[in-house]
């Protein structure tokens, strides 16, 4: 992922979010929700661990998305409360949809920015994110801001990713499949909210800038960890996933072919699974 971040004290991405998650990239996350969730549940037990949640706490999850982790959090706090906050409403939509069929009663969502929304000063115990906070404009306003929301003492735990590198599972497999479709035919460019959405991806993968965005917090820790992605049920169930972002492509029998056989070798009993790196990030509000 390229970063195309600044490099001010800010580290300001500037990069209109409401319109990728309400757009394009929001419509694909939501028609697609349970892949994407298989994709990121290997993070599920370590971020967990690390946020060590109380049976009566209350917990605020940013950029919840359709709501795995606010009920996760829900599940473990059960005299407690978890709200999910995000600013996608087609995942939101998701998200209260699942927490009615489920009947998990002590969850609630709020459509917003997390950066400028009113939280109320004190009243969470313990803020998760499951890699939605690389999406703020101005990550230091917003974790101050998730401070202000915390009561001292309060923790913060978060995954986001590093750099992928090109010696990573994960960039080689992309990458390939890249090549391949431009060997297949005349490559479509991805659109704008791709695009912004992979910049914001990449923008907390220097440690230095994660440490300057956390600079109102103590204790704070960044632990790298490695984690493999499901990405389909199969090769060919991946390959069609990986072409579901683009709908307007037209690709040949023979590239999907290649494509397949290009992730043969990530392909297991669990799925066709490929390995990135992530930073588990906690810090505390100060007392």
């Amino acid at each position: 992922m390229s970063t195309g971040m600044s490099t001010g004290t800010g580290l300001a991405v500037g990069i209109d979010q409401d319109a990728v998650w309400n757009g394009q990239v929001g419509a694909h996350w939501a028609a697609h929700v349970d892949r994407y969730d298989a994709m990121l549940a290997d993070l599920n037990d370590a971020l967990f661990f690390a946020a060590s949640i109380d049976a009566r706490d209350r917990v605020l999850d940013v950029g919840c998305g359709a709501g795995a982790t606010t009920r996760i959090a829900a599940s473990l706090a059960p005299y407690g409360h978890a709200v999910g906050v995000d600013i996608s409403g087609p995942l939101l939509a998701q998200a209260r949809a699942r927490a009615a069929a489920e009947r998990v009663g002590n969850t609630s969502y709020e459509r917003g920015d997390a950066q400028v929304h009113p939280f109320p000063p004190g009243a969470y115990d313990v803020v998760i994110s499951r890699g939605g906070v690389m999406f703020f404009r101005d990550h230091r306003a917003a974790f101050d801001q998730l401070a202000r929301a915390l009561r001292p003492g309060g923790r913060l735990a978060f995954v986001c990713p590093r750099p992928l590198g090109s010696a990573s599972e994960e960039a080689r497999a992309l990458g390939l499949l890249a090549r391949l479709l431009g060997e297949g035919g005349r490559a479509e460019p991805p659109s704008a909210e791709t695009v912004a959405a992979e910049r914001a991806m990449a923008s907390l993968g220097d440690p230095d800038r994660i440490r300057a965005a956390l600079g109102g917090y103590q204790d704070v820790s960044l632990t790298p960890m490695a984690v493999r992605g499901r990405w389909g049920q199969d090769p060919a169930d991946a390959v069609s996933f990986v072409l579901s972002r683009t709908p307007d492509r037209t690709v040949s029998d023979a590239t999907r072919a290649a494509m397949a056989e290009a992730l043969a070798p990530y392909a297991t009993e669990r799925g066709v699974r490929l390995r990135s790196t992530v930073w588990l990030v906690t810090a505390s509000r100060p007392h």
